[in-house]
């Protein structure tokens, strides 16, 4: 009789005593890393957790944001059951350790079977469903992609008609397999065309075993998460199972993560965020994690009913985004009990001391900031429970991980001049939970410095502590004249206006200072005030003169990423085509009666001017080429096509 080969048993990840200063994670680091840590992949978590837990909830599923409702709920036994038959079924289908297993589905109890199922059988590649049919599939090409995992309904995405397309626009993908809706009636289902099956396939495969007999080492790829994804070519990141793994337990030790602990994760799990200190690291410690629908932190009424669920679940921690975190402080307790809670985390972008105060003083929860990036398999440094920071403070790093700040060159990229406490500089890191590089090699090139080190493109300093404070990114810095304008400095002055819910500060392209600081901003519900007056409070609270944005305008809705995160470049773009505007309708100021040309962007650091064809046309395009020619941009002036002509149907 063949024996199940499984790999030796491990307990749980559970933390020591409390970090409260660099001296607590130095004492952690005196223990031999491969003494502390010697799981291997994060199959081996799962096995070791459904033999700690067993029975206890690993994942509670629900159906609606009404905390009254019955959830689905997945004890560790369950869940490692699924993720053997999930593998199973990926083996019996031609997946190995060097195949990709592609995933495409909302919030659900099923993503879990394909991430870790996946990783167990090959390499998982979690998709952002909101992208184009075209940039998935060029992602999957890229990564070899052999079965995609999709949801079985439309959503409110079209999930499973765009996984249909994709069958025909990548030509490694051998198998679709359908993950039917939670509420989807017996019979219902539809019939499936070759070469798609039921992911319920995999409950005829062995359930407590993994049948290709892999010993996963802990340099084996796991996953391939891409970076960004909204400009661009893709960038594919490879994940090894040692550095997942390293995440989870560095994030149980800097958390003291413990069985007790239950919360909602309402990330997205095509993100680092949600997958691996979202998940991987609850899921290693025996915690409850909660899935909020399938709309997750999208689902309004998620956000509308979240301190009700904290109640309903008596929730210990409270993890989201700084834009989730501004959208819950305009939801009222109205009573409800979250005493439950005794963690709040933030991440992904620095939060606004405003809004770190407001919710202390509504909630009386202290948000603590940490700093994660995909290269790192979700996180860098953790401000843990009980140490109060300051808003912008992301704690300290990881046991076992370096962390340099240096000085930036001319080009503003990272420099060999190491810089002192106080000092702020670009953000250098080397740890156990490093990325294994892009796919593209050239991409790889990019992401280090000469030795080594991973060059963040964050900056920010080290205190006298050894927390790291963040300022924002350099990319994201104002250069006028030569001046390095740090946008913080402007959205911090913004935020503290009480009508103000988010703000951003970019540049925008100007001849003679090559940028100029402006601001953008959305307003708390309810609130009214002028960008006049904002613009004014804004001014005051600026000491430098040449950080002084120019002017201040306010937006219906911020632009921001899949995950959350305020997305700049749209931003400058929006910036750019206001600028181009002004001096557009500066020079039909001069001739009255002429029509107004159309500005529109197109693409990253482009503007185009349409004009319309008529008498004076012509000149109008070489006065327009005359006063926008010295900016620091490319701008198209074109003739409009005519009315009623074909191109402008």
């Amino acid at each position: 009789m063949r024996l199940p080969q499984m790999p030796p048993l491990h307990l749980p990840f559970a933390p020591g005593a409390p970090v409260r200063s660099l001296q607590d994670v130095q004492r952690i680091e005196a223990r031999p890393l491969a003494e502390a840590l010697p799981v291997q992949s994060t199959y081996e978590i799962f096995v070791n957790s459904a033999a700690a837990f067993g029975d206890k909830t690993a994942l509670t599923f629900l159906p609606t944001a009404d905390p009254a409702a019955e959830p689905i709920r997945w004890s560790y036994a369950q869940l490692l059951t699924g993720i053997h038959q999930t593998a199973n079924l990926l083996h019996h289908l031609g997946v190995g350790p060097e195949d990709a297993v592609a995933v495409l589905l909302p919030g659900c109890l099923e993503y879990h079977l394909a991430l870790w199922g996946g990783e167990a059988a090959g390499i998982v590649q979690p998709l952002n469903p909101m992208l184009t049919d075209e940039k998935i599939a060029a992602m999957m090409t890229l990564a070899r992609a052999k079965v995609l995992i999709a949801y079985g309904a439309e959503g409110d995405l079209g999930y499973w008609s765009k996984a249909l397309r994709l069958r025909t626009l990548v030509p490694t993908l051998t198998t679709v397999l359908r993950v039917a809706p939670h509420d989807e009636a017996p019979g219902a289902a539809p019939a499936l065309p070759a070469g798609v099956l039921d992911l319920a396939a995999r409950h005829q495969h062995p359930s407590d075993h993994l049948v290709s007999g892999r010993r996963i080492a802990a340099t084996d790829i796991a996953a391939y998460f891409h970076t960004g994804g909204t400009t661009g070519a893709p960038k594919l990141a490879r994940h090894s199972h040692g550095a997942q793994v390293f995440t989870a337990w560095g994030s149980v030790q800097m958390q003291g993560i413990r069985p007790e602990d239950v919360g909602i994760n309402g990330y997205p799990l095509f993100h680092v965020a949600g997958v691996l200190p979202g998940s991987l690291a609850a899921l290693s410690a025996g915690v409850e994690t909660i899935i909020p629908t399938t709309g997750l932190f999208r689902n309004r009424e998620v956000i509308a009913n979240y301190w009700r669920l904290v109640e309903r679940y008596r929730c210990t921690y409270l993890s989201a985004v700084p834009t989730v975190l501004a959208a819950l402080a305009n939801v009222p307790l109205d009573g409800v009990n979250i005493s439950t809670l005794r963690y709040c985390r933030t991440g992904a972008a620095i939060l606004a001391p405003e809004l770190a105060a407001r919710f202390e003083r509504l909630f009386n929860l202290h948000i603590h900031e940490s700093l994660g990036m995909t290269e790192m398999a979700g996180i860098s440094t953790i401000t843990p429970p009980g140490v109060n920071a300051p808003a912008g403070c992301v704690g300290w790093r990881l046991p076992h991980t370096q962390l340099r700040v240096v000085a930036l060159d001319a080009q503003g990229n990272a420099s060999d001049q190491d810089l002192p406490p106080g000092q702020p500089g670009m953000v250098l890191f080397q740890s156990p939970n490093l990325f294994s590089g892009f796919l593209d090699a050239a991409d790889t090139a990019k992401a280090f410095t000469h030795d080594g080190w991973l060059a963040t493109g964050d900056l920010g300093f080290v205190d006298e502590q050894g927390r790291l404070h963040l300022s924002g990114r350099s990319k994201d810095l104002i250069i006028r004249s030569g001046h390095n304008i740090d946008p913080k400095v402007i959205e911090d002055a913004l935020g503290a206006h009480p009508a103000v819910q988010l703000c951003a500060a970019v540049g925008a392209p100007d001849a003679y200072a090559g940028e100029l600081p402006v601001v953008y901003a959305t307003l708390r519900p309810g609130e009214q005030v002028t960008e006049a007056e904002l613009m004014a409070f804004t001014a005051e609270r600026v000491d430098e003169a040449v950080a002084r944005p120019r002017w201040v305008q306010v937006l219906e809705t911020m632009p921001v990423t899949n995950v959350g995160k305020i997305y700049k470049p749209e931003l400058r773009q929006r910036a750019a085509c206001h600028t181009v505007q002004a001096l557009v309708d500066s020079v039909c100021a001069e001739a009255p009666g002429c029509p107004r040309p159309q500005v529109q962007p197109e693409g990253d650091n482009a503007v185009r001017v349409a004009v319309a064809p008529g008498p004076g046309a012509d000149a109008l395009q070489a006065r327009l080429r005359e006063l926008l020619a010295p900016l620091p941009l490319t701008v198209r002036i074109t003739t409009a096509p005519a009315a009623g002509s074909p191109q402008t149907a």
